[in-house]
């Protein structure tokens, strides 16, 4: 039985990873140290023989015992309320956490891949943006924490490929939704669908014209596999390019809710991006990969799952409001 190390595991997309390779037969270790992460993500793992689970900060010395054949760094705030919030441990999960995962590969011999964003397009002059883009990030903005510990994640990944020969995979995800997402986390898709719930209105910033391409999980999930079992090593978008504005997306997510609250709009956050959409030719080249799911079934499913939480859950929601910290 392969087995495979997978950080940030109790999160939304690494839940779903561990998941997938529990289903491919592997022997999953899972790592998380919850700063973000919710343990009932993977609760329904435990009783598994070939699952379990360590209670870790990857910015600190990682030991696994017995061989490893892969590693998936998953361990990253990976949104703005997150990044904003907790600045230095994102910094410090892309820089220390990638170095001590790449060590552990490389003393383990085993393939890994890290997970970096669409964020290190910054807000993109290039439109859809192709791997071959290098991006024009604000490195002292707010978002520069998570933009830049991502590029970094990226630099020192490549270094350990050429210099110490560590077989290593890239995936650049773009924006991801499905069951599992954080309401309190502010990115758009659990926003609007918490203050749907809620009765609340839609907040959208900005005039709504920006833009943002949703893929939906299983789709992800599926493209992140096939990129871990190739002999590709350099970066992959791996995203939906059907790309839609924020102002008509808040009107289909009150059409899906059946909602009577209306939008109402607030100021733009500093550097947020006006554009956002993959080229995927590589990922179809390579991979043989493309997302399957629409958005209107992928988002049908999602909001099913939202109407599932607790009051309390809804409750606790925090708000979309960067104001205050963009200021800063």
């Amino acid at each position: 039985m392969k087995r495979i190390l997978i950080t940030g595991a109790a999160g939304f997309l690494g839940s779903h990873l561990c998941d997938r390779f529990i289903k491919e037969g592997y022997h999953v270790i899972a790592m998380d140290n919850l700063i973000t992460g919710d343990l009932k993500n993977i609760e329904h793992l435990f009783k598994l023989e070939q699952f379990e689970y360590y209670h870790h900060d990857v910015t600190k010395f990682v030991h696994v015992p017995g061989k490893l054949d892969y590693i998936l760094h998953f361990a990253s705030p990976a949104s703005p309320i997150d990044y904003l919030k907790i600045p230095i441990q994102t910094l410090k999960v892309g820089a220390l956490g990638t170095h001590n995962l790449l060590g552990l590969a490389k003393e383990k011999g085993a393939r890994v891949l890290i997970a970096s964003t669409s964020e290190i397009y910054g807000d993109p002059l290039v439109h859809p943006q192709t791997e071959e883009y290098y991006g024009n990030v604000n490195t002292i903005g707010p978002r520069g924490v998570y933009d830049e510990a991502k590029r970094f994640q990226e630099s020192i990944t490549m270094a350990y490929n050429r210099f110490h020969g560590v077989e290593t995979r890239i995936v650049r995800i773009f924006n991801t939704y499905g069951p599992r997402m954080r309401l309190n986390d502010g990115r758009v898709i659990p926003a609007f669908m918490g203050q749907a719930l809620r009765g609340e209105d839609l907040t959208v910033f900005g005039d709504g014209s920006q833009t943002r391409s949703f893929c939906y999980v299983d789709d992800e999930v599926e493209g992140i596999y096939r990129l871990l079992m190739s002999d590709y090593d350099l970066p992959v978008n791996i995203g939906n390019p059907h790309e839609i504005t924020i102002r008509d997306f808040a009107e289909e997510i009150i059409k899906l809710t059946g909602t009577t609250q209306k939008v109402i709009y607030k100021d733009l956050p500093q550097d947020d991006p006006m554009q956002r959409q993959p080229d995927i030719s590589k990922a179809k080249e390579i991979l043989g990969w493309e997302p399957k799911v629409g958005r209107e079934e992928g988002m049908r499913k999602t909001f099913e799952y939202f109407k599932t939480l607790s009051k309390e859950d809804l409750e606790k929601t925090e708000h979309r409001d960067f104001s205050e910290r963009n200021k800063k």
